[in-house]
């Protein structure tokens, strides 16, 4: 009998959830995750009245289904042939004066890649998910601007104690790594730059960077690095596990990532760290036809959670794709015969990092005891930026993001919008 393969049980697909209650599917039972990747006969999936895809005929395209659209699936997506594959597009129906329940629905695939990214490492800590801003979405972004602004704003409040207009220009970044590093130097330039005179002194002295980890490697004009370990996160302070209290109007949270809940709910072997386990060529063993890449996934030998590694994996899964499905391996359960060529084998290109007021650290040496460039200051920045628009994946953005660059290094940020 001919297999037919669907997304399982609660798959959140980029925010769109099938659920199935039972035997019958239930679209307003708001269970959000996803548990397994199932097989099932032709004649049990027409038993469902739930409207959807079909499978792919022998004529037609073979269907490639991604979950994720970050770094690892946008890269593998702009590598793939469309002209072997049929790409499904699904985003949620969820906002602003659309339907609150998501429309639920199948999706039969002859390739399923995994790229749903990871969460932000909490380790267990009480308040950190109610208090703290995380560093992952462009909403994280937006959230961390419209939160400054207002305290900039309410710190001029009449009336305000100056203990008070002390606690909202205290900004603390917990996370010792480029991007707690980068966001500091950011935010040091945004207040040298932006704020009022009268306001400029307290947020300088204020601006304060305590350290998950042990280790100190950048000292930023503007902020003071603090040794400690978080022991609880309160509304207005944060407890270090030495006793200390420190008051904050705004607290980013940059320690790393780890396993989504998505992830730990799928009945999949998993690698060290809890993520998904894959082969040398991002294969999931235990389900054929079945990828993973990016922060979801990893091997015995452990990958750095980089953007770096997750497009360049997702770039050589691409090329993997384009080639069997010139072989006629693109359809489910084809590949058995085909050779898979080299697998992927990461290098690292090296870091960068900026550190505010136009400087960056760039070591672009593969190990500590390498040779390469290694360099800081106004080149590395120059070099940083550079690098960056490399890696915007259209033309367009790039144009768009280069000019931004310049409107804002001539006439400064726009500040006078909150939301």
């Amino acid at each position: 009998m001919p297999i037919r393969r669907y997304l399982g049980d609660n798959v959140n697909l980029n925010g769109l959830h099938m659920i199935r209650d039972g035997n019958q599917y239930n679209p307003t039972v708001p269970i959000p995750f996803a548990q397994l990747v199932e097989v099932e006969s032709d004649v049990e999936a027409d038993n469902k009245k739930l409207p959807g895809l079909e499978p792919t005929k022998p004529n037609e395209k073979p269907r490639v289904v991604v979950l994720g659209s970050g770094w690892a699936g946008c890269r593998f997506l702009k590598g793939l042939d469309t002209k072997i594959y049929d790409v499904i597009h699904c985003k949620t129906v969820a906002g602003d004066g659309m339907p609150s329940e998501p429309y639920c629905f199948k999706v039969p695939y002859d390739k399923l890649v995994i790229a749903s990214g990871a969460e932000p490492l909490t380790f267990n800590i009480n308040g950190v998910e109610e208090h703290a801003v995380f560093l992952r979405d462009v909403s994280h972004a937006q959230e961390i601007r419209k939160k400054l602004l207002l305290n900039l704003m309410l710190s001029e409040s009449p009336g305000i104690s100056e203990e008070e207009k002390q606690r909202l220009l205290h900004c603390v970044v917990i996370g010792g790594g480029p991007t707690g590093v980068e966001f500091s130097g950011e935010l040091s330039d945004f207040i040298m730059k932006m704020s009022m005179n009268g306001l400029r002194q307290y947020a300088t002295n204020h601006l304060t960077k305590v350290l998950q980890a042990l280790e100190v490697v950048v000292d930023l004009s503007g902020v003071r690095l603090v040794r400690g370990v978080v022991k609880e996160v309160l509304p207005k302070t944060i407890l270090l596990s030495d006793g200390t209290n420190v008051p904050y109007g705004l607290l980013v949270w940059s320690t790393g990532v780890g396993p989504s809940r998505f992830v730990k709910t799928l009945g999949l072997p998993k690698a060290p760290g809890g993520r998904i386990g894959i082969d040398e060529w991002l294969r999931v063993p235990s389900v054929e036809d079945v990828f993973a890449l990016g922060d979801c996934a990893d091997r015995e030998a452990v990958l750095p959670a980089l953007a770096q590694v997750a497009e360049r994996e997702g770039k050589y899964l691409a090329g993997l794709f384009n080639r069997i499905g010139k072989e006629n391996g693109g359809k489910a359960n084809s590949i058995g015969g085909i050779s898979l060529g080299d697998p992927f084998v990461y290098q690292h290109l090296g870091s960068m990092a900026s550190v505010g007021r136009y400087k960056a650290l760039v070591d672009l040496r593969q190990s500590k005891d390498a040779k390469g460039l290694s360099h800081a200051g106004f080149v590395s920045w120059l070099i940083w930026r550079s690098a960056y628009l490399t890696r915007v994946l259209s033309w367009r953005n790039r144009f768009y993001v280069a000019v931004n660059w310049a409107t804002t290094f001539v006439f400064g940020r726009d500040n006078s919008r909150i939301g």
